[in-house]
């Protein structure tokens, strides 16, 4: 079902937009919450820290490929818009082409290279062969979890943003259930529980397929649809290869810290491990409100509506403080008790350290929130370079904390990688977005009932800054904007309700 946000009260739209993508992203990180739990309550603090230290690994590959994804969506969703259903078709080809071929040259090659990446990154001894399953079995069902993000994201381009998320609910589950199976009662070890999620992301793509199939006749490609073109495929690899780039940016970081974890023993691994996990579910809700942002943002200003804009943002920067503020509370009066819903007892000196990441990331959250609608709110108008350029300030925060802090501090130092990333990041991204309100103080705005609309094709591309944009909807770090523009503006009617 597609979503107006050019009308009603700002607050209230922002919110309500946000909460599915809340869900989306909470469920999405108890994959990981409830592997976490029953590989460290079950097989012990060592078994944590192996799946732990594969994380940066996997975020480093299928993070790649996943934000591929995403992008290879996004013209089906504007050839939908459009009217065009010989190019949704075509499209929903076109990126089921490419998703297979990426699916397929991961699954060969990233098992390979699982056990040589993980030692070039220093995992401990004790660590090494654990991991290298859990990473071997994950990269093996690299096609479930491609395929399931693409197809959740073509229902997503035609306007369904429910579907998906129940099916990432019935997969959750699933897992949950697979997980106390395999690891719990028959003994899998790690690589059981990289196999529970294996097939329950197998089991959504089934559900994803059958609802295509049976519902969404729009999304039938036919036998002439496969036959695309090389200017199709560079339209949606020109679209992906961005988002899965900023993916890559993250991931490099990550695996900096991983390195430098990997140096201070299984301790700090389990530690920043477990501290991660319970940290990912807090931060969800401030990313969800970052991703609401980016799209309230771009579709009020295609409607001309700069006004909008300038009210929902402090609007939206209000509800992230407040967010941030009881967030972080809660994170620093309780995250001892729920680390310990990852180790149970024995395990004081890890509750401890992973504590005490809690306590530098929930007493910085506020930053994190300013970041999160800030760098939303300008994607949504089109000046994807800055974000950009605040990924690789955040790598090169993450890296240099990793390096120097935590060879000067050891972990504590590794720990304030994330808050210094997040400050660099908001030093950048204020003074633009500054300016960025300037401008739009200078826009006319557009009556209330009045409604612009494209009804002819249009073009689809990377957006230079001050174009108008859609923002596209992500589970990870926002990637960039993605324009909708009709191929001239003359040619663009105004419509009344």
């Amino acid at each position: 079902m597609s979503t107006t946000l050019t009308t009603g009260s700002a607050w209230r739209v922002i919110l309500r937009f946000s909460v599915p993508l809340l869900i989306g992203n909470v469920v999405q990180q108890l994959y990981q919450f409830v592997d976490a739990v029953v590989v460290g309550r079950t097989l012990g603090v060592d078994a944590l820290g192996s799946v732990g230290a594969t994380g940066s690994l996997l975020f480093l590959l299928l993070g790649f490929a996943w934000g591929m994804t995403s992008g290879f969506a996004i013209p089906t969703a504007q050839a939908y818009g459009a009217g065009d259903m010989t190019a949704v078709r075509r499209s929903v080809a076109s990126g089921a082409i490419l998703s297979l071929i990426t699916s397929v040259v991961l699954t060969i090659a990233a098992p390979l290279l699982a056990r040589p990446g993980l030692e070039l990154l220093g995992t401990p001894p004790e660590l090494l062969d654990g991991a290298t399953v859990f990473a071997q079995v994950s990269f093996l069902g690299t096609a479930a979890l491609m395929l399931f993000n693409f197809l959740s994201a073509v229902i997503r381009a035609i306007g369904d943003s429910r579907t998906p998320l129940v099916f990432l609910t019935i997969s959750c589950a699933l897992n949950v259930v697979l997980v106390l199976l395999i690891v719990a009662i028959w003994n899998g070890g790690v690589g059981g529980a990289a196999l529970a999620t294996v097939i329950s992301q197998a089991v959504s793509v089934i559900l994803c397929l059958v609802y295509v199939r049976r519902r969404l006749p729009v999304l039938h490609v036919r036998r002439e649809d496969w036959k695309v073109t090389r200017g199709e495929l560079l339209l949606h690899l020109r679209l992906g290869l961005p988002m899965g780039f900023q993916a890559s940016i993250i991931a490099i970081g990550a695996l900096a810290v991983q390195a430098a974890l990997n140096g201070l023993g299984a301790d700090a691994v389990a530690a920043y491990t477990t501290g991660s996990r319970v940290d990912g579910l807090a931060v969800a809700l401030l990313q969800s409100l970052g991703l609401a942002v980016s799209m309230y943002v771009a579709q009020n200003y295609g409607a001309g509506r700069p006004d909008r804009i300038r009210r929902g943002v402090v609007q939206a920067l209000i509800m992230g403080v407040i967010g941030a503020v009881v967030l972080g509370a809660l994170l620093i009066a309780f995250g001892s008790f729920m680390v310990r819903l990852f180790v149970g007892d024995g395990s004081d000196e890890v509750v401890e350290m992973a504590h005490l990441l809690l306590i530098v990331n929930g007493a910085t959250y506020v930053i994190l929130a300013v970041l999160f609608v800030l760098r939303g709110a300008l994607q949504g108008l089109g000046r994807t370079l800055v974000p950009t350029v605040t990924g690789f300030i955040e790598l090169i925060m993450r890296v240099g904390a990793a390096v120097i802090a935590g060879g000067l501090f050891g972990y504590v130092g590794v720990v304030f990688g994330n808050p210094l990333a997040w400050i660099g990041a908001v030093i950048v991204l204020i003074p633009t977005y500054i300016g960025a309100r300037r401008a739009l103080a200078e826009l006319p705005v557009t009556p209330a009932d009045g409604v612009i609309t494209d009804t002819m094709p249009i073009s689809i591309g990377l957006v230079p800054d001050n174009e108008a944009v859609v923002g596209t909807m992500l589970p990870q770090p926002v990637t960039g904007a993605i324009m909708l523009t009709p191929p001239s503006p003359r040619r663009r009617p105004r419509a009344k309700r």
